[in-house]
């Protein structure tokens, strides 16, 4: 396996045909719902792939100048439990402490609020419904 960062239309593409899969497939939320006006020819991605198969996404975007914002963050099902979710977040923060952000803000959905608190995030606000799924904002304090 190997990851890529980066806004090549080749790899959005593999990062959106991911979340397709997962988040309107799987989950149910809509083409219009996932697909929104921050995905731009610009935006950067980090993707995991095996061989040519994109099995972990993340959209990298600032939120402020000192927060970035995770988002659109998944696993493919059948790779999920092997840590992959963990690394792949763990870089993204490395990448945004060399970038100059201190924090990291995200939102969770409830389900996965045990797995974000092992990698030191905290619920930083009441649940909302976001996509018809609820969550609730976290957020992390970078450290080098």
């Amino acid at each position: 396996m190997h990851t890529h960062f980066g806004c090549e239309r080749w790899h959005q593409a593999a990062a959106f045909a991911l979340r397709y899969d997962v988040f309107v497939l799987e989950q149910g939320i809509s083409l219009q719902n996932e697909f929104d006006e921050l995905d731009i020819e610009e935006r950067n991605y980090f993707v995991v792939y095996e061989a040519s198969l994109a099995v972990a996404t993340i959209r990298y975007q600032k939120k402020d100048d000192d927060t970035i914002q995770p988002d659109r963050f998944c696993v493919r099902k059948e790779y999920r439990g092997k840590g992959l979710g963990r690394n792949l977040l763990l870089l993204l923060e490395d990448k945004a402490m060399k970038d100059g952000f201190k924090y990291s803000i995200l939102s969770a959905e409830k389900t996965a609020l045990s797995f974000y608190q092992a990698l030191n995030y905290s619920i930083n606000s009441k649940e909302y419904l976001e996509d018809g799924i609820v969550c609730v904002e976290m957020i992390k304090k970078l450290s080098s």
